[in-house]
């Protein structure tokens, strides 16, 4: 008897242990910050916050109309230039480098990203009338929360999620990930206040974001706001590579007209 107590108490300590060094470790196994690129096709445009400054991609369009837009946890965002700059030609485009990414100072937070994304989005809207938000994977979380504080036109949202903490409790359902996340990223909590029309772009391959959460998603938001297209034979992270990915979005975009 003596031996199994022993046993348990070394399975408990263990297991104490390992939820200790998942909080205390948690940040840097959602953010994977990549290192500043270059590129010709667009000007950097640099914003002071808190942490420093951060770094947004611009490409400058006649008109009032523009797209910001917020990235996956590992995403280079410059990568989407030039099949942005293609795809919505009407819009004036700000790629958004969250802190730690691509130039940008500081660490990667929840409130941090949220913060800088109010920014960008209040100096964007000096001098464009029509602003829509467009966040993929982690972004859609940062979407979200920014539609729901300004007056976004059109909300999109690609490969998008609930909450982090559903995501995470489908792949740690061992772990009390309920208490530990610090960043929770509630979308669903958040739908309802935002009053632009959503387009909801589903991998239908998508193996890291399950279909349930992004559906749990769609259902949060007021009925009749959201409109889903599921793009066939695309997975997480080749979707972009999909020929019908921009397409939906470009339909969705001129719905504005």
């Amino acid at each position: 008897m003596r031996a199994l107590l022993s046993l348990l108490a070394l399975a408990a300590l263990a297991y104490l242990g390992l939820v200790a060094w998942v909080y205390a470790t948690q940040r840097a196994q959602i953010y994977f910050p990549v290192p500043e690129s270059r590129h010709p096709g667009a000007e950097a445009l640099w914003l002071e916050n808190d942490a420093g400054r951060i770094k947004v991609w611009h490409v400058a369009r006649a008109g009032g109309r523009a797209l910001i837009y917020f990235g996956g946890n590992a995403e280079d965002v410059s990568g989407n230039i030039e099949s942005f700059a293609a795809a919505f030609p009407g819009h004036s485009l700000f790629l958004v480098n969250y802190r730690g990414y691509g130039g940008s100072t500081g660490r990667p937070s929840e409130a941090g990203i949220n913060a800088d994304a109010l920014a960008v989005f209040d100096h964007v809207q000096q001098a464009h009338g029509d602003i829509a938000v467009m966040g993929r994977s982690l972004g859609s979380g940062v979407a979200v929360a920014l539609a729901g504080k300004r007056p976004v036109d059109r909300l999109v949202l690609v490969t998008a999620y609930d909450s982090l903490v559903n995501v995470a409790r489908e792949y740690f359902g061992w772990l009390p990930v309920g208490l530990l996340l610090k960043d929770r990223y509630d979308s669903a909590g958040l739908a309802r206040a935002v009053d632009a029309p959503v387009l909801l772009v589903i991998a239908a391959e998508d193996e890291v974001i399950s279909r349930p959460r992004s559906e749990a998603l769609a259902g949060a938001f007021a009925p009749g706001q959201v409109r889903k297209a599921i793009v066939r034979g695309a997975t997480h992270n080749t979707l972009d590579l999909s020929p019908g990915y921009l397409g939906v979005v470009q339909d969705f975009l001129r719905s504005q007209d």
